[in-house]
């Protein structure tokens, strides 16, 4: 949720309300095996430039953009467990405590994809229970990517499921690598999974204001995209033309 004049908006709301409030959903991310210094150095001036939600990164680089970060409203995420979360819990929490250290301020942890469409609920949400437990204890939050595109409907809504009974903050579609990226469909179950107090980030494949709209316009409350320059400079653009905010 975001405010505006004192007002709670919800993420669609905020689209069309106020179009800085725009970046303010808006997960800048980098997770490019390739990415060099110079990559996440120019990620994080953006971010500071535009008031992005946060820069996502690989954990390599969380004291990095921690140190450019600092002092900023933008947010040092991470991701644990990724991109295929078949890693062990261990290696997830001791990943996460890591992370934590170096200054990260979110975690996007993959959940163990393989134990979930084999039905081993209680082994998944333990995993991710240990991950918010350390995450929580520092202040952090929490979003679980799905890959939902490896997940039939009925495994989404039991992985959304797992995920808020895990006390977790946010669901989250996809990490970028799978088959493809986030669906109005998806997003819509996974809201209407978790119901509308826990957040949902779409993410994947996300690469234009009109992805943004409609994405939110089903439910999310978080975007996750490379592109996040683009679709603010298409946003602030629409509106010097003096039409709608888009």
């Amino acid at each position: 949720m975001l405010t505006l004049g004192g007002r709670l908006l919800t993420a669609s709301q905020a689209v069309t309300a106020n179009n800085p409030a725009i970046a303010g959903l808006i997960d800048h991310t980098l997770l490019r095996a390739d990415a060099t210094r110079a990559d996440i150095l120019q990620v994080c001036r953006e971010a500071r430039k535009f008031g992005f939600a946060s820069v996502c990164v690989n954990p390599y680089w969380v004291p990095l953009v921690a140190a450019e970060l600092a002092g900023s409203s933008v947010k040092v995420c991470t991701v644990i467990g990724f991109p295929l979360g078949a890693t062990s819990t261990e290696a997830k929490v001791a990943e996460t405590e890591a992370a934590l250290r170096a200054g990260a301020q979110e975690i996007d942890m993959v959940l163990n994809i393989g134990a979930l469409r084999g039905g081993e609920h209680d082994a998944v949400q333990a995993d991710i229970a240990a991950v918010v437990e350390v995450a929580h204890r520092a202040g952090a939050i929490v979003k679980v990517i799905l890959e939902t595109a490896l997940l039939d409907d009925s495994k989404k809504t039991v992985a959304c499921t797992l995920a808020r009974l895990a006390k977790a903050d946010f669901v989250k579609t996809s990490t970028g690598f799978g088959p493809s990226g986030a669906t109005v469909h998806d997003v819509e179950l996974m809201r209407r999974a978790v119901g509308p107090d826990m957040g949902v980030k779409a993410s994947g494949g996300i690469r234009t204001l009109e992805d943004l709209k409609r994405m939110t316009a089903a439910g999310a409350s978080r975007i996750g995209a490379s592109a996040g320059v683009n679709i603010v400079e298409a946003a602030a653009g629409m509106a010097q033309e003096g039409g709608t905010s888009y």
